[in-house]
């Protein structure tokens, strides 16, 4: 897996205080959207390098017991015969954690900052990581949709040389958005939870999708607003 960003926000709906969790990532290799972004109203993980799935099924699982992001990563790491190959990291509501294994491929490394983590293996270089964690960083007071913010900070990253591995020609990008609105995520928007599972470009595919999907989720909206006056129009009748 090559790089990937998990991010906490803080935002306020209808006079109410919420969190919203968001993970995304891209790789030279295809579907990694099954493998690697996990997110919840609890919290946010990915797990990559030599991807062990189960770190960021269970890290969500404990995230849901209250227990905290570092405590939760970090015993699942010793319990993994593997876990020098793995990358992991993630964000809850209040914390941040992130790991590197020694036998992960270089360049690799991560980066914590103010509520995000980003991570990377088999790049061309840390200004990867940089530059995703620095895009992000660039736009996170801004109004537009977490989703777009994430795939942007992709996006810069891709730029300063994402994955090393260029004899790879097929490609994936995946993210995935919660709230502490939603109801385990049957409420969210189709535009937060996206895959672009195989194509030589994943993350312009990625922003392609996410736009059809938010005109998607705006249409429906407006039918589902034009059938509710009908209805009570109706009513009145």
């Amino acid at each position: 897996m090559t790089f990937s960003i998990c991010v906490r926000e803080e935002y306020v709906e209808d006079g109410d205080e919420h969190l919203r969790f968001g993970v995304a990532v891209t790789t030279r290799l295809a579907g990694v959207g099954r493998l690697c972004p996990f997110a919840s109203e609890d919290g946010a993980v990915a797990t990559q390098s030599l991807v062990n799935v189960d770190l960021g099924r269970r890290g969500l699982e404990y995230l849901a017991d209250g227990v905290a992001v570092e405590d939760a990563l970090e015993a699942l790491l010793a319990a993994d015969d593997g876990r020098e190959n793995r990358q992991l990291h993630g964000v809850d509501r209040e914390g941040t954690y992130a790991f590197s294994g020694e036998e992960c491929k270089p360049w690799y490394g991560h980066r914590v900052g103010e509520n995000y983590t980003v991570a990377g293996n088999l790049l061309t270089g840390e200004a990867v990581v940089d530059a995703t964690a620095e895009a992000y960083e660039a736009d996170r007071e801004g109004d537009r949709h977490l989703a777009e913010r994430l795939i942007d900070a992709l996006a810069a990253g891709h730029a300063e040389g994402g994955d090393k591995r260029e004899e790879l020609s097929v490609q994936s990008a995946a993210l995935r958005v919660a709230t502490t609105e939603g109801d385990d995520g049957a409420t969210e928007p189709a535009y937060n939870d996206l895959r672009v599972d195989a194509t030589e470009s994943p993350i312009e595919e990625l922003q392609e999708t996410y736009e059809l999907a938010v005109r998607g989720h705006e249409d429906a909206m407006e039918r589902y607003e034009e059938a509710y006056e009908d209805d009570e129009m109706g009513e009145l009748g």
